[in-house]
C-alpha cells in the first residue's frame, strides 16, 4: 500500500475511532426526516445512515427514520421550517428543496434551514421493462409509433423526474404521459407490472428489479458513465450503462443528497452533525452503499457547501422555468 493510501486509511480509522463531538450532543433520539415515501432513494439512504451510526457507535442516542412525503414532500419541508431551534431533527434533502417552492408556491426557502453537509450526488437512469426495446433509439422510435403516449413514471409532480421527462420529449419529439408516484419504489413496481412503459428512477430505486431481470437500463443522464465496474447482474455492471448523450439523447442532470438542520440551531449543534456525517462517510456501510446504489461520493460543508447550494439552486430554477413548471 502506498504512502497516500496508508495515510487515507489512517485518517479514516481515526475518524471512526474518535469519540463524538466534544461539545454539544443530542440528549434524546434524533429524527432523520425523509421528504418521500417508503422504498425510495431518500428512504434507503436514511436507513443506511441509521445503520452506519448504530453499528459504528457514532452517536449515543438512536436515530429514527421519519417518512414525511405528504404533499409531494411539502410535509417534510414545512415540518423542518416549523422546528426552528430543534437540533434533534435532520432532513435528508434533495432537489425538492429548490423545485417544490417554485412549482407549489409553498412558503419555504432552503436558506430557512441550517446546512450541514452534502454527502452524495445521485444520478438518473432511463429504464424500460425487460420486454421492451433494448436501446434508446428503439425506445424513442417505439414511443413515437405508439397509438397513445408512452407512460413515464416518476416520483412526484413538477420535480426532477418530471423535468427529465419533459426534456426527453423536447430532445426527441416523442410524447409521454407522466405519472407521478409517491416514491421511486412505487414507480419501479409499476414498471415491472407493465402499468407504465418507462421510468427515470435513480439507480438504487430500480436496483433489485434490474438484478431480477425485470427492467432494462437504457442510459444514464450524466456526462460520464457510472464509475462502478463490479457486475450487478449476471452480465452487466453500472459502468456498462451508456450515457444518454452516447445514445444520442443529450440530457444531463445530477441531484444532491444533503443534510440540513432546522434554522436557528447553535454553531455547536451544527458542528456536531458536520462531524457525525463526516464520520458516516468513512464507514464501510457508506462506502458499500455508494457502490451498490451507484452514487457519487462527495463531502462538502461550510463555504464549499454554501457555494454548491447557490449554484445548484440557480441551475434547478433555470430547468424549472424552461420546463414551464414555475407557478404563476
Amino acid at each position: 500500500m502506498g504512502q497516500i493510501a496508508k495515510a487515507s486509511a489512517a485518517i479514516a480509522a481515526m475518524l471512526l475511532a474518535a469519540p463524538a463531538f466534544a461539545g454539544w450532543e443530542p440528549s434524546k433520539p434524533v429524527e432523520i426526516v425523509v421528504a418521500a415515501g417508503a422504498g425510495g432513494a431518500s428512504d434507503q439512504m436514511a436507513r443506511m445512515m441509521q445503520a452506519a451510526i448504530q453499528k459504528n457507535n457514532l452517536m449515543k442516542q438512536p436515530m429514527v427514520v421519519s417518512l414525511k412525503g405528504g404533499g409531494s414532500g411539502a410535509e417534510a419541508l414545512m415540518y423542518m421550517k416549523s422546528s426552528e431551534g430543534d437540533p434533534n431533527k435532520v432532513l435528508i434533502a434533495y432537489s425538492l428543496i429548490y423545485m417544490l417552492p417554485l412549482s407549489a408556491r409553498i412558503p419555504f426557502n432552503w436558506r430557512d434551514l441550517t446546512p450541514v453537509s452534502v454527502v452524495a450526488l445521485d444520478q438518473f437512469v432511463l429504464w424500460d421493462n425487460a420486454s421492451g426495446p433494448n436501446t434508446v433509439k428503439d425506445f424513442i422510435a417505439a414511443a413515437k409509433a405508439a397509438s397513445s403516449p408512452f407512460k413515464m413514471g416518476g416520483t412526484g409532480s413538477k420535480r426532477e423526474d418530471h423535468v427529465l421527462t419533459m426534456f426527453v420529449e423536447q430532445k426527441t419529439g416523442a410524447t409521454f404521459s407522466y405519472l407521478p408516484y409517491k416514491s421511486g419504489g412505487e414507480a419501479a413496481t409499476q414498471l415491472v407490472g407493465g402499468h407504465i412503459e418507462s421510468n427515470v428512477n435513480n439507480p438504487s430505486e430500480n436496483l433489485e428489479v434490474w438484478r431480477a431481470g425485470q427492467v432494462h437500463p437504457l442510459c444514464v443522464f450524466d456526462r460520464e458513465r457510472i464509475s462502478y465496474k463490479a457486475k450487478v447482474t449476471d452480465t452487466q455492471s453500472w459502468n456498462d450503462i451508456p450515457t444518454c448523450k452516447e445514445e444520442g439523447l443529450d440530457v444531463q442532470y445530477l441531484m444532491l443528497r444533503a443534510m440540513f438542520l432546522p434554522g436557528k440551531v447553535t454553531q455547536e449543534q451544527q458542528a456536531f452533525y458536520v462531524d457525525l456525517f463526516q464520520k458516516v462517510t468513512q464507514t464501510p456501510e457508506y462506502k458499500d452503499y455508494m457502490e451498490k446504489q451507484a452514487l457519487k461520493p462527495i463531502f462538502l460543508t461550510g463555504k464549499d457547501m454554501a457555494e454548491f447550494l447557490e449554484d445548484d439552486d440557480k441551475l434547478n430554477a433555470t430547468l424549472m422555468k424552461e420546463a414551464g413548471f414555475v407557478a404563476k
